[in-house]
């Protein structure tokens, strides 16, 4: 009696270059939208982190306090440095630039009228933020009346709701 040849059994070469494919087209269709995700949750980071600077600058324009700096009479916001903003003009940036680690930025805080209860906090998007981000800014603005707006240079595709 003859005993049946066991043959080794495998992916042929046709199979696994459709698995190799297949992986490719869904990995064309994944990259860019990761990156789309990647810049949104840059864009709602550093809407974030100016916006957590507002109570701060709330409380200068309401004390009369619209020079920005850490003297007795200046608005200091606290600002920490981000790794996704550059940094400001000197005359607009808290705290003292010298303090910041290399490679981080803080927003410019300006007043733009002394007396009339306004004030602006500037990000610009730096070299460590998405390469479609980089130059681009957001901005937060207080009106006379104590609102608070939203407004950014950003591309719609990454804008967030609460930004136009």
């Amino acid at each position: 009696m003859k005993k049946a040849q066991e043959k080794d059994q495998g992916f042929t070469l046709i199979e696994l270059m459709i698995v190799v494919a297949v992986i490719g087209v869904l990995a064309s269709i994944a990259l860019p939208q990761y990156q789309t995700y990647i810049s949104r949750a840059q864009v709602t980071r550093v809407m974030s982190e100016v916006g957590a600077l507002r109570t701060a600058v709330e409380t200068c324009v309401v004390e009369g306090r619209t020079s920005v700096g850490a003297g007795n009479l200046q608005c200091d916001p606290g600002a920490t440095g981000s790794s996704l903003m550059t940094m400001p003009a000197a005359n607009g940036a808290a705290p003292t630039l010298g303090e910041l680690p290399a490679g981080t930025g803080v927003p410019a805080v300006t007043f733009p009228a002394v007396g009339d209860q306004t004030a602006v906090m500037t990000a610009t998007f730096g070299n460590a933020a998405a390469a479609v981000l980089a130059g681009q800014t957001l901005t937060w603005q207080r009106s006379a009346t104590g609102n608070w707006t939203c407004s950014s240079s950003v591309p719609a595709t990454f804008k967030s709701s609460q930004c136009s």
